[in-house]
């Protein structure tokens, strides 16, 4: 049977129509305040996030006036009309009290809301933010390349997946994250829209009211954020009382959710999702086109994705060839397991050779360890081992840890030791060699 969709509903603020959606029926009330993006239709498409934060609450989404499928004729708004769609959804859902997340561009909004109305505010959560956006000269940390960055964007990507060079270049490569994010973008706002939104943040600064907040907040910010450099996130949080600051892997847009959101559940609830992660011994394998960027903007968009559609079948054959399960894909490469390791690096040098005829290079690290299965992803320190042996692995290179070789011992396949080194995140130095070609 399939899941009913949680329907959308109108509030009125003022003249405006306000669109929302609410899910779950926990105990805690729950206000999600977009960033720049707001699409009740095709968020939902992707509803694992707001799922996970409805499983201990009782979670309300909107789209803020003028965008996505709340009206859009009315402007840019003001903080103030802004702060009005929220009371207007908590009024019409029957919530006195509640807890705000405030995301990127929503943050401000959100830190206002708490230092107005105490009174209906029970917690504050703040992603990706700032508490201005132009720089000062006590300030060093405004976005203003940022927004520069979105309205080129918006003159010549807009409706193509484009925001991601700036919020996830990462997942830039990945074909379906591009056509999501072009979805998104032409069903949020047109060019013209967003570049009114956009020029109406530049002069917000908040900083003021944040000695006035009394109700306990969690900053939490992405350490390769480009968008909202990190040194934003703890800004707020050395200026504000009863702040707690968390850093996450990652960047602006949010791919890895578990962390995030089990950062939130045990802020406002004391506990963490229960879920208890099957452990097993498997073989990580990581690859990554060598040179991504560079070569795309050489080829065009469209020649690029071409390529790389021929990348994924590629690497997709390989892995099954060498009975491997193909996890995910991180862009311009992907995360593979495999039961043996001698299985893994064969199937490393199997890609990487195959790929050579269509002008690819990739780098590929491997390592055996414990990992986490929570689905179909897979965690643990052993994803993070493989993830930094591959990101010191050169062009051509397949790169395995010390565990890799120890494991193949009497397999027949050569390797060059490279010595010791530190992987960033991870404890202790590991010795890593190269799989001789």
């Amino acid at each position: 049977m399939t899941e009913a969709v949680p329907p959308i509903r109108y509030a009125k603020a003022g003249g405006v129509d306000i669109a929302y959606r609410v899910v779950g029926e926990g105990p805690l009330d729950l206000v999600w305040v977009p960033g720049l993006f707001s699409n009740l239709e095709v968020e939902w498409e992707n509803p694992v996030l707001y799922r996970r934060l409805a499983s201990f609450s009782r979670l309300m989404m909107f789209d803020k006036r003028g965008m996505g499928l709340s009206d859009r004729n009315v402007g840019a708004p003001t903080l103030e009309e802004r702060m009005d769609d929220v009371r207007a959804v908590m009024d019409a859902v029957g919530s006195e009290q509640a807890a705000l997340i405030g995301v990127s561009e929503g943050g401000p909004m959100s830190l206002l809301f708490a230092a107005t109305y105490p009174e209906r505010t029970v917690a504050l959560v703040l992603y990706g933010t700032m508490a201005r956006f132009r720089r000062d000269v006590d300030y060093p940390h405004g976005i203003e390349d940022s927004l520069a960055q979105l309205h080129q964007i918006f003159d010549d990507g807009w409706g193509a997946g484009e925001s991601l060079r700036l919020i996830g270049p990462s997942m830039r490569g990945d074909a379906q994250a591009r056509e999501f994010f072009g979805r998104l973008e032409r069903a949020v706002g047109s060019p013209g829209t967003m570049r009114a939104f956009t020029d109406s943040l530049i002069d917000i600064d908040v900083r003021a009211v944040l000695p006035t907040i009394s109700v306990p907040t969690l900053v939490i910010h992405a350490t390769d954020d480009q968008t909202v450099p990190i040194a934003n996130g703890h800004w707020l949080a050395d200026h504000m009382k009863d702040a707690r600051f968390v850093e996450i892997d990652g960047e602006h847009a949010m791919f890895d959710l578990d962390q995030f959101v089990d950062e939130i559940e045990s802020f406002l609830t004391g506990r963490r999702h229960a879920v208890t992660p099957e452990r097993v011994l498997a073989t990580v394998l990581f690859s990554d086109i060598v040179g991504s960027t560079e070569q795309a903007a050489a080829m065009g968009d469209r020649r690029w994705r071409e390529v790389l559609d021929q990348h994924d079948v590629v690497v997709r054959r390989e892995v099954e060839t060498y009975r491997g399960k193909l996890v995910k894909s991180t862009g311009d490469g992907v995360l593979a397991t495999f039961d043996g390791p001698g299985r893994a690096v064969a199937c490393g040098c199997a890609i990487r050779d195959r790929l050579r005829p269509l002008g690819l290079e990739v780098r590929v690290g491997v390592h055996t360890g414990e990992v986490e299965v929570r689905g179909e992803d897979i965690g643990g320190i052993a994803v993070h081992i493989g993830a930094r042996v591959a990101a010191i692995a050169g062009a051509g290179q397949v790169l395995v840890s010390r565990t890799v070789t120890d494991l193949v011992a009497g397999s027949g396949i050569a390797f060059e030791d490279r010595g010791d080194h530190e992987l960033k995140g991870v404890p202790d130095s590991w010795r890593l060699f190269a799989v001789s070609a």
